[in-house]
């Protein structure tokens, strides 16, 4: 019950935007509801009437057409009636469908900009693409084709048990009789179409991911010739998909024609019985016929709304269980941040860590005990083997993640009593491995300041040692890029990610291994940037090669989430340690 209240709200809220339109489609459906079931009195009262005539033609030899004319005026009438009401509620609702999926997603990318880092790193690419996908296009698709008949049908069964214990108790009591079983058929096996719909959509989420991850990985599959391997594992996740969509359409699809089968008997059943009644005398002649001819219509528009709404449920089913997936990303808590936080303006004096712990698993930490303090203007250096917790640091320090006790603190103060914006306006990233967006040069240099000058952005490029290359392209800097497009290699990205930080102007700049991914000479073109962008302004730089770091003001040795030694580089030499041996099996190797 809960999890149907939750999905009854998540539509709500972006449907209760179009009240007046709503309003206009349920005035419409009470109307073609009203027309549709006074529709099968008119049928019945006609051949009456033409039964009557046909009396009164026999025995007195009037040729009196008249009443059997108007009823079917007035049927006709009915049914136009009745198209035009059904093609303003589908007119209507076409119209408000589409404007509330357009919202829907404009709020789940807008919810998707606001989680924690935590969030990305729990759901992949290809999950939280199908969401955008495929369980959009499903709500959309119910909301647009489903939801305005299932409105109708089940205003069309209130009305048809009305007008049929209006015209007669008896027969409305047998028509009404096999209902109870149809319920009961159908909610066992909306049961287990449910499940199978519900399993279907979260195995072509993995079926997503799988196919996304593996594109993105192509080049190494083929260098390692894997494509067999990848195949095989791209059939058993298809496997997966068929195997839930086979079992959720069989489900949804006996539906349809149990519910047709259990409506054809229930009519024979009217029959049966109306025949008896007139036959025992307890219906008037006069009117038995019509009356049970009336009866077998409402008989079968009873059922009807049954039967349709049946074949229209694995829409439903695919709606809900998309609604289900979407609103869970919407009950994710946004990134934290805590009451009365306040900006800053820069880092006057140090940036220090105290007693630092963190864990991605509480029940694994990363970081144990940590204390680094770093000087304004100053250099420090974290070097350490992998998994030692050096990239945590980073992650820290922008408050991708919090930390689980102890603090970090810019001038003395905890940066989680920094509002986020300006926290992060003051912090200057250039990772490992850099990331163009679709655009231009100068688009991508200015990402984090788009309302930079041509010569600002220009500058920057200078200073990022990639100012010359740009100008070998025929279009310079309004050359686009594109993953058709690509121009760039990973060392000139990594320029470009340069230049990107250096036109933010950071208070604070942490180089995450930003050489660790290119040759020798591309990193020296990389080092003379780096040392652009450093100079004069507080760092981080985490450090795969040492030799990048050997001017740091600081250097701090990590291993297995603890500081073991720290000091410059020529003390940490001297002290014949484990940056001691790291150095000198570096530079041995290389």
């Amino acid at each position: 019950m809960s999890e149907f209240k939750q999905i009854s709200k998540f539509f709500w809220h972006y449907l209760r935007a179009y009240k007046l339109q709503l309003f206009v489609i349920i005035l419409a459906v009470i109307g073609a509801t009203y027309l549709q079931v006074k529709a099968p009195q008119f049928i019945g009262d006609a051949i009456q009437e033409l039964a009557n005539y046909a009396v009164k033609l026999f025995s007195t030899g009037v040729d009196d057409k008249s009443e059997f004319h108007h009823i079917l005026w007035m049927l006709l009438l009915f049914y136009v009636l009745t198209s035009l009401a059904t093609f303003i509620q589908s007119i209507i609702m076409t119209g408000v469908s589409g404007k509330a999926t357009n919202r829907m997603r404009i709020g789940l990318f807008r919810k998707m900009e606001k989680l924690s880092i935590r969030f990305f790193d729990r759901h992949n690419d290809g999950e939280m693409l199908s969401r955008f996908t495929s369980d959009m296009d499903n709500i959309s698709n119910t909301l647009n084709q489903a939801l305005v008949q299932v409105l109708s049908n089940l205003a069309l069964m209130i009305g048809v048990i009305i007008m049929m214990f209006n015209q007669n108790v008896e027969l409305a009591l047998v028509t009404l009789i096999a209902s109870p079983f149809a319920i009961v058929i159908a909610a066992i096996i909306i049961r287990k179409a449910r499940r199978y719909v519900d399993l279907q959509q979260d195995s072509l989420g993995h079926l997503n991911a799988y196919i996304d991850e593996k594109i993105s990985g192509q080049k190494v599959i083929i260098t390692n010739g894997l494509e067999d391997e990848t195949i095989e594992g791209f059939v058993k996740h298809n496997n997966t998909v068929k195997n839930a969509t086979y079992k959720g359409q069989v489900y949804s699809g006996l539906l349809f024609p149990v519910m047709q089968g259990i409506s054809l008997l229930n009519t024979a059943i009217v029959i049966f019985f109306g025949g008896y009644l007139a036959l025992n005398g307890s219906l008037e002649r006069s009117v038995a016929l019509g009356l049970i001819v009336m009866f077998v219509q409402y008989s079968q528009q009873f059922y009807m709304p049954l039967t349709q709404i049946s074949s229209q449920y694995s829409m439903l089913q695919l709606a809900i269980t998309g609604a289900r997936r979407v609103s869970e990303v919407f009950n994710e808590k946004d990134e934290y941040e805590r009451p009365n936080v306040s900006e800053i303006d820069g880092i006057n004096k140090e940036v220090a860590l105290r007693n630092v712990n963190f864990g991605y698993d509480p029940e694994k930490p990363v970081l144990k005990d940590v204390n680094i303090t770093l000087e304004k203007g100053k250099m420090v250096a974290v070097v350490g083997p992998t998994g030692s917790g050096k990239t945590t640091i980073m992650n820290l320090l922008n408050r991708f993640y919090n930390v689980d006790s102890g603090e970090i603190a810019f001038d003395g103060k905890d940066i989680r009593d920094i509002e986020l914006k300006s926290l992060r306006k003051q912090v200057g990233i250039v990772l490992q491995d850099s990331v163009l967006f679709s655009g231009t040069i100068h688009e991508n240099i200015a990402f984090g300041k788009p309302d930079a000058h041509r010569d600002d952005v220009v500058l920057a490029a200078k200073q990022a040692n990639i100012h010359d290359f740009i100008m070998t392209l025929e279009k310079g800097y309004d050359t686009e890029i594109s993953d058709e497009n690509n121009i760039f290699s990973v060392g000139q990205k990594q320029l470009i990610s340069i230049a990107r930080t250096i036109l933010t102007n950071p208070s604070l700049l942490i180089l995450d291994e930003a050489t660790s991914n290119v040759d020798t000479v591309t990193e020296s073109k990389i080092q003379k940037a780096m040392d652009n962008v450093i100079s004069g302004r507080t760092s981080f730089v985490i450090a795969h090669r040492l030799k990048t770091i050997l001017d740091a003001d600081h250097i701090v040795v990590l291993h297995h989430g603890e500081v073991i030694e720290e000091g410059t580089h020529e003390g940490l030499l001297q002290q014949k340690g484990f940056y001691a041996e790291l150095y000198h099996n570096q530079f041995v190797l290389e």
